[in-house]
C-alpha cells in the first residue's frame, strides 16, 4: 500500500483510510491503486467479511486531484474505475464512514458503498455542473436508486452542497451520528455483518446489487445463488446453532 492510503485489518474487518489530508484527501493515481488494491484484498482474503473507507484529518473525500489531473495523471484504476472503486465496488459488503466533506467524486465513492454512516457536520454535493463536467464516477448513475427523483435533479443539476441531516432524510445515509463518531459507528455495523454466514452475506448483496425485478425472472435468476447458500454446511450450522442457542460458527463452506 502507498502512505495515500492506510490499511487496517480488524477482526475480519478490512478499514481502508485515504490519507491525504493536505489535499483534503483528493484522489490522484496513488490513491486509486491504493485503494483498488484494498479492494481486491477484500475480495480475495475469505478472512475479511466486511471493508470500510474513511479520511483522514476530518475530510471524507474531496473529489478528483485537479492539479494532479491537469499534471497528466489520471486518477482511476483499469476494472476499479475512478478511485479504484467506483466502476466495481467489491463483492464483499463495504460501509463509507463519512466526517467533513464528501464532494464529487468523494460522495461517488460513497454512493459506491452499500452503507454510509455520516457524521452530523458531514456535506455532500455533485459541484461537477459548476466546472461544466458530469459526475460520471457513478454519481449520476447511482443517485436516482438513493434518493428521489426530484431531489437527485435538483443535487446535479444545481450543483449545491446539502447536509448530512439531508442525506439522512432522502435516505441515502444510514446512520447519522455525532461528530467524530462515524468510524466507530461503521466498525460496529461492520462487525455485525461479519458476524452473519459469510456464504449468506455474499448472496444477499449479490441479489441485491442485481437489481433483478420480483417476477419469473427474478426469481429464476435468484435461484442459483439461493440453492448455494440453501445447501451449505453454515446453512445447517446456523440451523443447529438456532436449536442449540449459541453462536454459529461458520466455515464458508
Amino acid at each position: 500500500m502507498t502512505g495515500a492510503v492506510k490499511v487496517e485489518d480488524d477482526d475480519g474487518v478490512l478499514v481502508v483510510t485515504i490519507n491525504r489530508p493536505e489535499v483534503r484527501n483528493a484522489v490522484n493515481r496513488a490513491v486509486a491503486e491504493g485503494v483498488a488494491a484494498a479492494m481486491d484484498r477484500l475480495d480475495a482474503d475469505p478472512g475479511l467479511r466486511a471493508g470500510i473507507i474513511t479520511g483522514a484529518g476530518g475530510w471524507f473525500c474531496a473529489g478528483m486531484d485537479l492539479k494532479a489531473f491537469g499534471a497528466g495523471e489520471r486518477p482511476s484504476v483499469e476494472g476499479r474505475g475512478f478511485a479504484g472503486l467506483v466502476e466495481r465496488p467489491p463483492d464483499t459488503p463495504l460501509i463509507a464512514a463519512v466526517e467533513g466533506p464528501a464532494l464529487g467524486g468523494g460522495m461517488e465513492i460513497a454512493l459506491a458503498c452499500d452503507l454510509v454512516v455520516a457524521a452530523e457536520s458531514a456535506v455532500f454535493g455533485l459541484p461537477e455542473v459548476r466546472r461544466g463536467l458530469i459526475a460520471a464516477g457513478g454519481g449520476l448513475l447511482r443517485l436516482p436508486g438513493r434518493v428521489p427523483h426530484h431531489q437527485a435533479m435538483e443535487i446535479a443539476l444545481l450543483g449545491d452542497r446539502f447536509t448530512a441531516a439531508d442525506a439522512h432524510r432522502f435516505g441515502m445515509v444510514n446512520r447519522l451520528v455525532a461528530d467524530g463518531t462515524a468510524l466507530a459507528t461503521a466498525r460496529e455495523l461492520a462487525a455485525r455483518i461479519a458476524a452473519n454466514g459469510p456464504l449468506a452475506v455474499a448472496a444477499t448483496k449479490q441479489v441485491l446489487t442485481a437489481g433483478w425485478s420480483a417476477d419469473a425472472a427474478g426469481f429464476a435468476a435468484q435461484a442459483g445463488p439461493a440453492h448455494r447458500v440453501r445447501t451449505s454446511a453454515d446453512a445447517s450450522e446456523g440451523a443447529r446453532a438456532f436449536l442449540e442457542k449459541r453462536d454459529p460458527r461458520w466455515s464458508a463452506r
